[in-house]
């Protein structure tokens, strides 16, 4: 499988419009990107501009911060499969998962994951802000929550995806037969085979083309 087929191609800033959308959409057509992940609000749009391809819808709940209400998770998940996303990268509940309430957490991921069935759900856990061991109990605890991946960041906070993050992650989540997604500041295509060498499956990218033509 070449690199292209890991990338998720992702625009989830607040100003993107809809002929930015149009041009990721057009990118991921071209070179043949596993998936876009944008806002939920272009999710129809999206699926209009890809429906006749194999590239995956993906969106995001409970973004960029994680602590809405559950509640909240879980509706915009349903909505966003009723609006035919293929995938669901949700963010963890942080503020529960340092607070030590692991089971808020896990209630708050397999709200999410009920809602998206039978689509798959990736977490956020947002590794910069969490030590290796938290990171670790994060794996476990996504898995409880019947979510299929682990993802290390959200790109909106002080820190990315590392090579480092991503081993450990890939480690622990073998444990649990899930997988991992490195996202944040992934920009070329050294980087994104690190990441996959390291142990990912998938690389969330504003940079999918670039990435995909330095393969190339």
């Amino acid at each position: 499988m070449t690199i292209a087929k890991h990338l998720e191609h992702t625009l989830l800033k607040p100003e993107a419009t809809v002929a930015d959308i149009m041009q990721l959409c057009g990118e991921a057509r071209e070179y043949g990107l596993l998936g876009v992940c944008v806002n939920p609000c272009y999710v129809g749009l999206a699926r209009h501009l890809l429906s006749d391809t194999d590239v995956k819808i993906v969106t995001v709940a409970g973004f960029p911060l994680g602590s809405t209400y559950p509640e909240v998770k879980a509706l915009e998940a349903k909505m966003a499969v009723e609006a035919h996303a293929d995938e669901v990268d949700m963010v963890m509940n942080i503020a529960a998962f340092k607070t030590g309430d692991h089971d808020a957490v896990v209630s708050d991921i397999r709200g999410v994951v009920e809602a998206a069935k039978p689509y798959p759900v990736k977490v956020i856990i947002e590794a910069c802000l969490l030590t290796d061991d938290e990171k670790r109990t994060a794996c476990r605890l996504v898995a409880e929550g019947g979510a299929a991946f682990v993802k290390t960041s959200t790109g909106f906070n002080k820190g990315g995806a590392t090579v480092a993050d991503v081993q450990l992650l890939a480690a622990e989540a073998e444990k649990y037969g899930i997988k991992v997604k490195a996202a944040g500041g992934i920009r070329d295509a050294e980087t994104a085979q690190a990441m996959l060498k390291a142990g990912a499956e998938r690389i969330g990218t504003s940079a999918g083309p670039k990435i995909a033509a330095g393969e190339a």
